[in-house]
This record gives C-alpha cells, sequence and structure tokens, in this order.
C-alpha cells in the first residue's frame, strides 16, 4: 500500500495539462503515492449541477490531501445559461468549488509564497522573497449575500444604523449586499501562522494589512487580534499598514517586506500583485491548509482558450507540488523540487511563451525532471 493516497484533482482548462506535468515531476521524485482522480469542475456544473460533486468530497475524506489544477467561472446568469436544457430553471446556483472545498474543510490559511528565481527575465527585481498568509473562510467570501434586499433583514439593519435609511430612495429590489464577516477565532489563527512561519524560516517582521480606518470594526477586529498575538513573538516585529498604501509600497520597496498576513479578499488581490513581481501567475503557488487536511493549488485560472494546448508556464503547479511535499513532511524531495525548478528557471534553456520562449508545458516538466 502506497504511504500517501492523494486526491487528483485536474479540473478544466489548463487544469489538465498542468496537471499532467506536476505528475512527470512527482513520478521521478519516487513519491510514494496513490493519485486517486476526482471530478471537479466545469463540466460537472453544466451536465450534473454541481460542479463540486458529492462522490468528490466523499473521494477527499479518504485521502490525505488534494492536488487541485484549475476549474472555470462564471458569473450566475452566465452560468445558468450554460446548464444542461434539463436543469434550466431548476433553480441551480452555481458556486465556486474551491471556496466550497475551504469551508467545507476548514481550510483556513491560504499560504502564498512568491518568490524571485534568479534568471527569471520576468522577475520585477531580483532578491524578492514574500509570502502571503491569506484567511481562507470568512471575509466576503463567507457566501452571505442578498439580491434583492430583504426587507426584513433591512430594517434590522436600519434600526441599529440610521445611516443605512439612504438606499430605501433606490428601491430595495435594486440593492444588493453581500456581508464581510470576519471572526476573531479565525484572525487570530491566520495570524498566528504567519508569525510560526516568519519564527520557523528566520523572518524579522510580519505585516498585517488591512483598511481599519474606513472598515472599522471588521478590519479593526483584525488589527487588534493581531497585536495581541504580536505579543507572544516578541524578537518579530508587527507591521500595520492599510491595503491601499500597501500595494504603493510593494511596488516602490518589494524587497522591505517578508511575511504579510491580511483577510480574505485583501488576500486574494494583493497575493496577485505579489505573483507579478516574480513573474506573475506563472509561478503563483498556494496552499489552502487546515488542522487535518490541504488542498493544494496554483493561483492561476483555467484559461479556456490555452486548454488542451500544452503551451502554458507549469512553473507554479510545480511550486504548488513543492509545498504539498513540505506539508506532506517530505522535506528533502520538496528541497530537490525547488532547486531543479531553480536550476531550469536560471539556465533559461527552456521556456514557455510567456517567458519569451517556445517550450511546451511538457518540456518545462521534463526538464525540471531531469534535474531531479
Amino acid at each position: 500500500m502506497a504511504k500517501y493516497r492523494i486526491a487528483w484533482l485536474p479540473g478544466d482548462g489548463i487544469g489538465v495539462d498542468v496537471m499532467d506535468a506536476a505528475r512527470i515531476v512527482l513520478d521521478k521524485l519516487g513519491l510514494d503515492a496513490e493519485y486517486l482522480h476526482g471530478d471537479i469542475g466545469w463540466e460537472f456544473w453544466c451536465k450534473e449541477g454541481n460542479a463540486l460533486p458529492e462522490r468528490t468530497i466523499k473521494l477527499l475524506k479518504e485521502t490525505d490531501c488534494a492536488l487541485f489544477g484549475a476549474i472555470t467561472s462564471k458569473p450566475k446568469e452566465e452560468a445558468e445559461k450554460e446548464l444542461i436544457p434539463s436543469l434550466q430553471g431548476k433553480g441551480l446556483v452555481y458556486s465556486s468549488p474551491i471556496v466550497g472545498l475551504r469551508q467545507l474543510f476548514d481550510l483556513g490559511t491560504n499560504l502564498r509564497p512568491c518568490k524571485a528565481y534568479e534568471g527569471n527575465p520576468l522577475n520585477y527585481r531580483d532578491g524578492i522573497d514574500l509570502v502571503v498568509f491569506r484567511e481562507n473562510t470568512e471575509d466576503l467570501y463567507s457566501g452571505v449575500e442578498f439580491f434583492p434586499f430583504p426587507k426584513e433583514v433591512f430594517e434590522s439593519i436600519k434600526a441599529k444604523n440610521k445611516k443605512i435609511a439612504r438606499f430605501e430612495k433606490y428601491g430595495l429590489d435594486k440593492v444588493a449586499v453581500s456581508m464581510r464577516i470576519i471572526s476573531e477565532q479565525a484572525s487570530e489563527s491566520i495570524v498566528t501562522d504567519a508569525f510560526e512561519y516568519a519564527k520557523k524560516y528566520g523572518y524579522k517582521s510580519v505585516t498585517v494589512v488591512e483598511k481599519p480606518n474606513v472598515i472599522r470594526e471588521t478590519s479593526g477586529l483584525f488589527i487588534r487580534t493581531a497585536r495581541k498575538v504580536a505579543q507572544k513573538y516578541p524578537g518579530i516585529a508587527l507591521w500595520e499598514t492599510n491595503i491601499d498604501a500597501m500595494c504603493m509600497w510593494l511596488i516602490k520597496n518589494p524587497h522591505d517586506y517578508g511575511v504579510i498576513v491580511t483577510s480574505n479578499m485583501f488576500g486574494d488581490i494583493i497575493s496577485d500583485l505579489c505573483a507579478q513581481l516574480v513573474g506573475g501567475l506563472g509561478f503563483a503557488s498556494s496552499g489552502n491548509i487546515g488542522k487535518d487536511y490541504a488542498v493544494f493549488e496554483p493561483t492561476h485560472g483555467s484559461a479556456p482558450k490555452y486548454a488542451g494546448q500544452n503551451k502554458v508556464n507549469p512553473m507554479a503547479t510545480l511550486l504548488t507540488a513543492k509545498l504539498m511535499l513540505d506539508w506532506l513532511n517530505e522535506q528533502d524531495k520538496a528541497a530537490a523540487l525547488e532547486n531543479a525548478i531553480a536550476k531550469v528557471i536560471k539556465d533559461g534553456k527552456v521556456r514557455t511563451y510567456d517567458m519569451g520562449g517556445k517550450a511546451t508545458t511538457l518540456d518545462v516538466a521534463r526538464a525540471v525532471a531531469a534535474n531531479l
């Protein structure tokens, strides 16, 4: 019996291509694992009305972790139009499978390293080494939304805050509402993970990024919680900044920062900015990590126009596999994989189109495997 059971979730679009690349590298590493295919993605939304079937959830519960490729997501109205005719008009509403997995398995920590590897022509500057910790289950991604704005909800809020009364002039049938939910428990967990990471890898500071001067209650709670956690780590400085200013400072002085921690929406935005500093989403890996389970995924989308062309950069997925190996305590294999990735980037002989080359997705995977 294999040492690990890993749920294999290619998804759709380029997810299939980059996962094929990952398999080449994992097989060369000799990871003692059984890979179990799971159905997830747009195909299953269209023909079943559920992009995350119950059979896949059951599969995940029987595995150690999951490696995920990419899936297509579309707005509510567009998604409904692509259902097979027999499912249209049934009241089915598309929801993101990856967001669903994060909440279902309580994967509260989203870890997104952004490292500039030497020789990458897309680096903004060499030497950048950033890690974004993004709370993964709350904030505007909680899924508590209304359209139109229910009158009973409106009246309940108005009883406590008269400012909302001005929206009545539009008509509540013309107002949409999304709730930003932040809890002290989840905030404490993500900030603690950020400080523990900084302690383990020798970072001198943790920067908490929010907007408490405007979003006073939710961002305020996150900041206050971060200050409380920081007291347990006297050797690591806590820096505080607003999300808008942080975007500016990261462009101006990216080397000043190491570990960044923030809530869900801000983390989604700022991690893409950090990814662009080190070459773009083709190099952006991530792990969705809970206490007992984890789902690892590149942060790019499914890019349907490139699906099946064996064209896109697989480095994000290979770096994601490295994160998975770290989580499985296969540190030697993780280090070997990262070193092989770094060598291929530095040599510059095998590059996909985004890096100015003509290599295929699988060419890159084979080059990395050859350096293991």
